[in-house]
């Protein structure tokens, strides 16, 4: 009896501690919503690109569905936008004296930055206007965005058809010129999204930003010569700051404009240009596209979420 109380108990060795990490890797599992590498993310891009293309259609489809003139209104209202600018700063303000050809100058301006204008407004919502797509479908986010982008340039595409006739009804002949549209549009384009994406990023996480942009928009509106000849501006005002001139001739908005002047109206000359332009455009084109696409792709696995 006593030997059986003073025997000790057995002990019990604790198991070892799983690895949990170790093992869904054996396993082939990974953390839901994770961010893929930058290469895997654009090859998924790359597959979706139908899904990319079809969903901006859709959307410019049904942008004017209720409305009775239905897809008419894609060049009407910035038609309209154009006659409205024209009454104010071409005749109320005088802006339209020493510029040549003005209704064609106008109109180009107008619907180029109108391009980059809806791209950006559609590009801030993406994301936070689009949650339960989001949240209920896998797919790269950043095709919401570029798909924005590609319906915008879709729009631009009829507004161009109207101003083509508009061109040839003022007796502006067609010219080799005109095929510097599609290197300028390219590059608009690249610009557009990469703000867009941008815009995404920083509307998903403060929805708020949706409700400031068309003010800022407004303000980066008035100092890209949409309504006004920029150069003609610095001869008349010798006055102004060289940085000022190099500012404005270095704005976005306003290079991707004189590039579409440039080759649709005869009128408008090389020397209306800022120096180096095109290499201006592509810079901005490279910097905002590749630059907002990696921004974008850095925070994908948050969208969504919260």
């Amino acid at each position: 009896m006593s030997q059986v109380l003073d025997t000790p108990p057995p002990t019990t060795t604790a198991p070892a501690p799983v690895d949990l990490a170790d093992l869904a890797a054996r396993h082939g599992l990974s953390v839901s919503g994770a961010r893929p590498t930058l290469p895997q993310y654009v090859r998924q891009l790359w597959a979706r690109r139908h899904f990319i293309s079809a969903f901006s259609t859709a959307k410019l489809t049904a942008q004017y569905s209720q409305a009775k003139l239905g897809q008419v209104w894609q060049v009407l209202t910035p038609l309209l936008n154009a006659a409205v600018y024209y009454f104010i700063f071409g005749e109320l303000m005088g802006t339209s004296h020493g510029v040549p050809d003005y209704i064609p100058f106008l109109v180009t301006g107008v619907f180029v930055w109108t391009f980059t204008q809806s791209t950006i407004m559609a590009g801030t919502r993406a994301i936070s206007g689009n949650l339960g797509l989001v949240r209920a479908l896998h797919f790269p986010r950043a095709a919401l965005p570029i798909s924005f982008a590609l319906q915008q340039l879709q729009q631009l595409l009829f507004s161009m058809a109207a101003l083509v006739v508009i061109l040839l009804c003022l007796g502006i002949p067609v010219s080799a010129s005109w095929l510097l549209v599609i290197p300028t549009l390219f590059l608009q384009f690249a610009f557009n999204a990469g703000v867009a994406m941008v815009m995404a990023r920083m509307g998903a996480k403060t929805p708020d930003i949706a409700q400031l942009m068309p003010f800022l928009l407004r303000t980066w509106m008035y100092a890209s010569g949409v309504m006004f000849s920029i150069s003609a501006m610095m001869h008349k005002h010798t006055d102004v700051p060289s940085w000022v001139t190099t500012a404005l001739q270095a704005n976005p908005g306003a290079v991707y404009i004189d590039l579409m002047r440039f080759a649709l109206i005869d009128s408008f000359h090389a020397s209306q240009l800022p120096p180096h332009v095109w290499a201006i455009a592509t810079g901005w084109a490279l910097l905002a596209g590749v630059g907002g696409f990696i921004y974008f792709w850095k925070a994908e696995e948050t969208y969504g979420r919260g």
